[in-house]
Formats: structure tokens, C-alpha cells, sequence
């Protein structure tokens, strides 16, 4: 009988914490979208590419909202579960209090491993795949980022600018700026042109107008009547550089442990060119990632407490909303935590061990408060 329970229990809170997460999960995620629209708007690329893109960025908004979803979960849950006295089922079946209190510790154990897979393994990875696909994805929108009588720096190292274009692609008055290294550039000026689509990107069909190169030595001018100037050899100002939340745990992991008696140096980098981090800021993520997620098991024990009432009746109208706080303030202490880790050393192991140290003084304090007997453990 008692498994039965405990298992209508354990379907509640994942029943509540699926939706209330995926809930919470597509607000976030909207509302990002509507942040993200500049890769249409400013960058050029597709619908597509946007939604795809603005898709693999849900694991880490799922992930990130994990421990709220997860706390807000048990408190409605064990709310209701004592406001409609459901929680009488467990005192008359001879369901102690501490056991009742175990199950809800050891069933936030599943939370904090799937939050650390998702934080060692699956944002990373999804991160990097939007960031990749975004890199590596064409500007199909290009002739809606060329303003009449505006600069346009759409891509790397080139300047544009029309008097005139038409949605057709015609354009009148054109000047292109393009920058070849840091000693030498090309400026295109002409009459008129047509921007042209091709499997292997865009092109300007440029008719009467005159190439100039300029470099350290001077200049020199051509003029043409025709010509076919391809911008598919450009690339698009998408970044490049690879993100420290895109990149994978184990890359980190191997150099923090070459660094670790340097991990809190703010100048030593480990990595190549674009894939190449601090030191300290490695240290950092891999804390966020693999510590944060033991909060889970503290806010497990705060909700918990619900089932605890105080015996003053004045205190038992604020409890609830004391206990909500508390767990509001431990999950934005957790989000925070991080920071005070490149202090003395000493401090820095006082926050390596916090969660735990928390988890223990929070589990003492609630088998003082329930009377427990060793063999209810």
C-alpha cells in the first residue's frame, strides 16, 4: 500500500514539473525568439535558419529553469497535498514523516542528475550545433539589408551603399568598399547594377562605373562598362569564435586539470586561437555546471518542511510564504554561488562545499523537528 502512494506521489510532482517547465520553457523561449529576430532582420539569413536556430536554444533554457520548475513543483505539490488533507493518507497508513521526507530527498536525486546531463552534455553540444549551423548558413534575405542611401557592413570586410534599388534587385548609384588587408583596399563605384542570385550565392552585375585598388604605394583606376562582382567569397558577420557555454565539458575539464594550481590566473588561456579560454572563467563554468545542480536536493529539504507545521498559530500564516522565499533566495544564491570561488582559498572551499554542507544542516534540522528514531532512517 505504502509503494502505491508513494508512487501517486511521485507521478504528481513529474506530472506538474513536465508541464509547468515546458510551460515556463515556451514563454522563456518566445520571448528570446523575439530577441533573435536580428539574425533575419540584420544578419539576412532565413526563416528557416532562425527557427532552427532559436529551437536547439531550448535545452539550455530547459536546463537553466530546472531547479526553479523543480522547487516550484514540490511546493504546489505538497501544498495541495495539505491544504485537501491528502497528506492524512500517509500519517494513517504509518508512513513516518522523515520517510516521507526521505522519499522527496532521493526523488531529487533524478532532478540533479538530469540537470548535470544537461549541463555537462547536451547544452554544450546543442549550443555549438545552433552556433555552427548559423556560422555556416547563407544569406538568403541579402537584398532586404541594402538600404537606399545607407551604409551596409553585412559582411566582413565590405561596404555597401545604393542611391536607389527596387525590389526587383536593380540598383543606381553604387559604391562598394572592400577591404583586402590592412594595407590595401578596392573601391567599386557605378552608374547602376543588378543583384543577381546564383546557386552559389549573390553577385552585383555592375554596368559603367571604375575599380580603384589602394595600397601603401598609391593607386590605380580601371573603368568598365560591364562587369560581375561575387560576394559569395565574403563571409557573413555571424560570430565565429566559439562561446564558453558551447563548448564541450571534457575540453574544459582536461584543462582545468593541467591549470589547476593556476585556475584562478585571469591571463593564462588554455586552447587555440578561436576555441581558447581563461583559465579562470573554465574554472568558473565547470562550477556552474557540475556544483549548481546539488541546490536541487537543498530545495527538496525547504518544500519538505511544509508537512512540518509550527506550533505558534501566528507563524502558521506566513510559514509558506517564508519557506517560498527561502527557496527563492537559495536558487538565485546558487545562480550567483560561482563568484566567490577566486577568493582565499579557504573561502574557496567553503563554497565548493556549501550545497553539502547545507543539505546536512537543513536534514538535522528536520529530524529534530519530526522526532525521529534511527529506525525510521
Amino acid at each position: 500500500m505504502n509503494k502505491l502512494i508513494f508512487r501517486k506521489l511521485s507521478l504528481d510532482i513529474l506530472a506538474f514539473f513536465l508541464l509547468s517547465s515546458t510551460a515556463i520553457t515556451l514563454i522563456v523561449w518566445v520571448i528570446q525568439g523575439v530577441n533573435l529576430l536580428d539574425i533575419i532582420s540584420e544578419q539576412g539569413h532565413s526563416i528557416r535558419v532562425y527557427l532552427l536556430y532559436s529551437i536547439l536554444n531550448i535545452p539550455k533554457i530547459f536546463s537553466k529553469l530546472i531547479i526553479f520548475t523543480y522547487f516550484l513543483t514540490l511546493f504546489v505539490v505538497l501544498n495541495r497535498y495539505e491544504e485537501n488533507n491528502e497528506i492524512l493518507i500517509f500519517w494513517t497508513n504509518g508512513i513516518r514523516k522523515i520517510s516521507f521526507i526521505n522519499f522527496i530527498a532521493k526523488l531529487s536525486i533524478f532532478f540533479v542528475l538530469l540537470q548535470l546531463t544537461f549541463n555537462l552534455f547536451f547544452v554544450p553540444f546543442t549550443q555549438n550545433l545552433a552556433q555552427e549551423y548559423l556560422k555556416n548558413s547563407s544569406i538568403e534575405f541579402f537584398p532586404k539589408l541594402i538600404q537606399e542611401r545607407k551604409f551596409s557592413n553585412v559582411m566582413d570586410n565590405l561596404t555597401l551603399f545604393v542611391e536607389k534599388s527596387d525590389d526587383k534587385g536593380f540598383l543606381k548609384g553604387i559604391y562598394i568598399k572592400e577591404k583586402i588587408n590592412d594595407n590595401e583596399s578596392k573601391i567599386i563605384v557605378a552608374s547602376e547594377g543588378k543583384l543577381i542570385k546564383k546557386k552559389t550565392g549573390f553577385s552585383f552585375k555592375l554596368l559603367n562605373g571604375e575599380i580603384t585598388n589602394v595600397n601603401n604605394k598609391g593607386s590605380f583606376n580601371l573603368g568598365f562598362k560591364e562587369t560581375i562582382y561575387e560576394l559569395s567569397k565574403f563571409e557573413n558577420k555571424t560570430r565565429k569564435e566559439k562561446k564558453l557555454d558551447e563548448t564541450e565539458s571534457v575540453f574544459l575539464i582536461n584543462c582545468l586539470e593541467i591549470f589547476i594550481t593556476k585556475r584562478k590566473d585571469t591571463k593564462l588561456r588554455c586552447g587555440q586561437e578561436d576555441y581558447s579560454f581563461e583559465i579562470k572563467a573554465i574554472y568558473e563554468e565547470i562550477f556552474k555546471r557540475s556544483i549548481n545542480p546539488i541546490y536541487i536536493i537543498i530545495l527538496s529539504l525547504v518544500s519538505s518542511l511544509l508537512i512540518l507545521k509550527p506550533k505558534i498559530s501566528y507563524f502558521q500564516n506566513y510559514f509558506k510564504s517564508f519557506l517560498f522565499i527561502i527557496g527563492f533566495i537559495i536558487i538565485i544564491f546558487s545562480e550567483l554561488s560561482y563568484k566567490f570561488i577566486t577568493s582565499q582559498v579557504s573561502i574557496e572551499i567553503v563554497f565548493i562545499l556549501l550545497p553539502i554542507i547545507s543539505i546536512l544542516i537543513f536534514y538535522t534540522y528536520i529530524l529534530i523537528k519530526s522526532k525521529f528514531n534511527l529506525t525510521y532512517l
